[in-house]
């Protein structure tokens, strides 16, 4: 096995499917200003043609020759290469995504025609505020820091990217000591027949042909984020809509905090489902709101929390008021025992339903392994959100909702912040 190189292999009983993923230790908060969005970009050349596998069209014909999916994401910490198809496929598997991450040609051509589609895709998010809204917020909390900029990067930077950034990138960041190869689904025992399964010692040998001779050389550690804040934090961006996007949040805990489990739980009573506190103030008792929703943006060295909805354009104020106001509550006065326990059987029951997928699966035991101080099994997480209590979400709750971390980001017709900037208060 390569130097630094994990494997992870992860049984799926009765999954007659696996799924390959390849997650790699970088993404846009590794990256300077003037390459800002090259992980992403670099995402996209990946399925662009290798020295074997010379055309976009030649990779994804195996692919779909096979019934496979095949897909990439990119994030602010990671990266994620992944195909999915029947087990009997796994060798294959192997050998496509190892392809691509090792050889991929990173043709000028390609990566000129790939410049338009990332443009465009840039300009499909410009035009989607419900997507928007989110990367507007982390601006405002990170501001002009590596992990304050869009995952997608700027469009002046993607129009000059050239072959050797790619190649120098790659070069930084992508080796075998950051990376984890995650096989998820129906593996484990070598059987006789048709349902013959890949056993853990083949999967091992495979991905020491596949990529053995991967360089193991350290790579550069990420830049930490001072998360300090003194007032609130205001961010408008006018657009001509006929809904305002808000997030409206507080900085709170990182991957690793032992309190995330309490934030989860608080998370799900504020926002998590359409029983939820601000679900039924915001949109059910007062109609202010088509969605409304509350979530965890976690970190290895930072974290926020952070409630979006998409409001009437006309009543905006009122929908910012009654969301401070449920913030308050929240750290007043204890939750009741039936509302702790519906938000806990919500946080496991949403993800239980996430771990029936085996890319799902592969994705959360590979960023366990690459982004934590060690792998928790979904049985350990899981106890540690039964164990959560009132007290330590109330204790939560008062640590997080504090006056000098409040943020709010607004995209919307409005040209001026002062109006907003008053409603920044928790009475």
């Amino acid at each position: 096995m390569p130097k630094g190189l994990r494997l992870l292999t992860i049984p799926m009983p009765g999954v007659q499917s696996v799924t390959v993923m390849l997650m790699v230790g970088a993404g846009s908060r590794y990256e300077e200003k003037e390459i800002n969005g090259i992980s992403h970009f670099l995402e996209h050349m990946a399925f662009k043609g290798t020295v074997k596998r010379p055309t976009a069209l030649s990779i994804s014909s195996i692919i779909d020759g096979i019934g496979g999916e095949f897909n990439a994401f990119t994030s602010k910490d990671h990266t994620g290469y992944y195909i999915k198809a029947a087990a009997k496929h796994l060798p294959l598997l192997l050998d496509v995504l190892s392809d691509m991450l090792l050889h991929s040609k990173f043709d000028p051509v390609e990566i000129e025609k790939e410049r338009g589609v990332i443009i465009e895709e840039i300009n499909m998010y410009e035009d989607t505020p419900i997507r928007k809204i989110s990367d507007l917020y982390e601006n405002l909390l990170y501001k002009d820091t590596k992990l304050g900029r869009d995952i997608a990067g700027r469009k002046e930077v993607i129009k000059r990217v050239k072959r050797e950034d790619f190649l120098a990138y790659i070069d930084r960041f992508y080796r075998a000591s950051n990376t984890i190869v995650a096989v998820a689904g129906g593996i484990g025992q070598q059987s006789k027949g048709e349902n013959q399964k890949v056993t853990e010692r083949e999967i091992k040998e495979l991905v020491y042909e596949y990529l053995g001779s991967w360089n193991g050389r350290e790579v550069e550690k990420v830049e930490r984020i001072d998360d300090s804040q003194k007032k609130p934090g205001l961010l408008v961006k006018y657009k001509d809509t006929q809904q305002a996007h808000l997030c409206l949040g507080f900085r709170s805990y990182s991957l690793t905090d032992p309190r995330r489990f309490a934030l989860s739980v608080l998370t799900s009573i504020l926002g998590g489902g359409m029983s939820s506190r601000l679900f039924i103030e915001v949109r059910e008792r007062r109609g202010l709101a088509y969605y409304v929703r509350s979530t965890n943006e976690q970190y290895e060295d930072v974290g926020n929390f952070v409630t979006q909805a998409g409001v009437d354009t006309v009543r905006i104020e009122d929908a910012i008021k009654v969301m401070l106001e449920e913030f308050v509550k929240i750290k007043e006065e204890k939750v009741t025992a039936e509302e702790l326990a519906k938000a806990k059987e919500y946080v496991k029951g949403r993800f239980t339903l996430e771990l029936e997928d085996s890319r799902n699966v592969a994705a959360f035991f590979a960023s366990e392994e690459l982004l934590e101080d060690g792998i928790l099994t979904p049985e350990e997480i899981m106890k540690k959100i039964d164990a959560v209590t009132t007290d330590e979400v109330l204790t939560v709750a008062k640590d997080m909702v504090r006056q000098n971390t409040l943020n709010l980001a607004i995209i919307g017709p409005y040209k001026g912040e002062e109006r907003f900037y008053k409603l920044l208060k928790l009475n």
